[in-house]
């Protein structure tokens, strides 16, 4: 250990080694995966902070919510920030919608190239479509309208048209699950969740949507496929009435099952208990079930990070755990949700290129848009940290250590530790204070060998924002 002086800021949120929420950094609700190539793609409403004239943070309203943010990750413990997609609103791609709620997205080969098709909730009031050419885009409104409108046969009676869900089944075929809401006197069987065929084209809907029979239903649509049965899964409601024995229990992710993904559906039980249960704040409860490198995950959201900074206002973030099919029936093991998360499937590897925007953990930064593409690591203060889960250094070691940065403040320092923010110093890389232009600089590094956590701890002149960290990368 070595003691420069310099106070290190502590993380708040997510504390090393836990895995949820899976960032800090920003909020991100209602998550819905695309496992695509050897990553898997989370898309979430982008929960901001609003404020009162005061400069007090207020509750959460939803209403200014236009964007998606987008994170991935191959080793389900570091993850890149990808940003915020621009879905609705006067500089979105979809201009006739106010916001953009609840992401849902699914690819399919079109013409032998493979589209992305982003699927959103207009608040309650309808659900549009995207079209990108990868996992990020760009993105384009294909239509310019609603994929989705009360006008729509088969939804004029849904409460909440919004939460859409997507699923391509294995003949080709696509179909989108959505809706919400309770009736007045019908919260036992709202009958609000709809199931409807989408065209080929993946941006127009087929005949009539059908009626789901989901006991207790409030809003969260989600569909898998399992050895041959269809799952729907959903948010029970939140009636404080007294419920028949085998209903779902309020806030709860309920799930029915089919041989058809139409239905008819059977009313199974429920898998994850409210947030409120394991984090001791509640909420909705809000998630996506899916499969990546042969085992089944489910993400879901809890104000763990809002709660943390002293504002659980409604601002969510996303977090992961595993989930289990049992084999010798159709059902699905109860979820324990927790802090812990799920474990790192492979060790991260330094000699390739990182983008700065990659972290497992983190204390202090923001990320931006960069001008060159990509994300930004900014807002750095001095005693501000990142650190990556399991880097792999190998047996020989590494011997030099490159970053990309700009907008140098003042002359600062990138220490870079194992293990810990105040453990073994390997390399420090000196930044100057003239480095205003985007630029690479390197420095000799010694002693990482083998598997640790890496944190990357940045040091200058106090009240000074020390400069933006693009990438980076180590060499043998």
């Amino acid at each position: 250990m070595e003691d420069t002086g310099v106070k290190v800021a502590s993380a708040v949120g997510k504390l090393p080694p836990q895995g949820n929420p899976l960032v800090s950094h920003k909020f991100g609700a209602d998550p819905y995966a695309l496992v695509y190539g050897d990553r898997v793609y989370l898309y979430m409403t982008n929960d901001v902070l609003e404020y009162n004239a005061d400069g007090s943070v207020k509750d959460n309203t939803y209403g200014n919510i236009n964007q998606i943010g987008v994170i991935s990750s191959d080793d389900l413990a570091n993850w890149t920030d990808h940003g915020v997609i621009a879905a609705a609103g006067p500089s979105g791609a979809a201009r006739w919608a106010t916001q953009s709620w609840a992401p849902a997205i699914a690819h399919k080969a079109m013409d032998g190239k493979d589209k992305f098709f982003l699927y959103f909730a207009n608040n309650a009031s309808g659900i549009g479509v995207l079209e990108g050419d990868s996992p990020t885009g760009p993105w384009k409104d294909p239509i310019g309208k609603a994929l989705i409108l009360r006008s729509t046969p088969g939804v004029e009676d849904v409460t909440w048209l919004f939460d859409p869900a997507v699923f391509v089944d294995d003949d080709g075929k696509a179909y989108i699950y959505f809706g919400g809401g309770v009736p007045e006197g019908k919260d036992e069987m709202p009958n609000t969740a709809r199931v409807m065929e989408l065209g080929d084209d993946m941006t127009s809907v087929v005949g009539e949507a059908k009626v789901i029979p989901a006991p207790f239903m409030f809003e969260d649509a989600g569909i898998n496929k399992h050895n041959g049965t269809y799952y729907y899964t959903y948010c029970s409601n939140f009636y404080d009435g007294v419920r028949p024995e085998g209903s779902p229990p309020a806030g709860e992710i309920a799930y029915m099952t089919s041989d058809n993904p139409l239905g008819p559906w059977t009313y199974r039980g429920t898998i994850l208990k409210n947030p409120g249960y394991f984090f001791g704040v509640g909420g909705n409860n809000h998630h996506v079930i899916f499969r990546f490198k042969d085992a089944w995950y489910i993400a879901y959201h809890a104000q763990t990070l809002s709660q943390a900074m002293g504002v659980a206002q409604g601002y969510r973030s996303t977090h992961l755990n595993q989930l289990t099919f049992r084999e010798a029936d159709p059902s699905i093991q109860e979820i324990t949700a927790d802090y812990k998360g799920v474990p790192q499937i492979i060790t991260f590897n330094p000699y390739n290129r990182v983008e700065a925007a990659t972290i497992a953990w983190q204390s202090g930064i923001a990320t931006e848009a960069a001008a060159s593409g990509g994300m930004a690591v900014t807002d750095i203060d001095s005693g501000d940290w990142i650190a990556l889960s399991k880097v792999d250094f190998g047996s020989k070691g590494a011997s030099a250590f490159t970053a990309t940065l700009s907008d140098a403040g003042a002359a600062s320092v990138i220490e870079l530790r194992l293990d810990a923010a105040d453990g073994k110093l390997v390399g420090k890389l000196q930044v100057p204070a003239a480095a205003a232009e985007l630029a690479e600089y390197r420095t000799e590094v010694s002693g990482a060998e083998g598997v640790h956590d890496l944190y990357l701890v940045f040091k200058g002149e106090p009240e000074t924002k020390l400069f933006k960290l693009y990438d980076w990368q180590f060499s043998e």
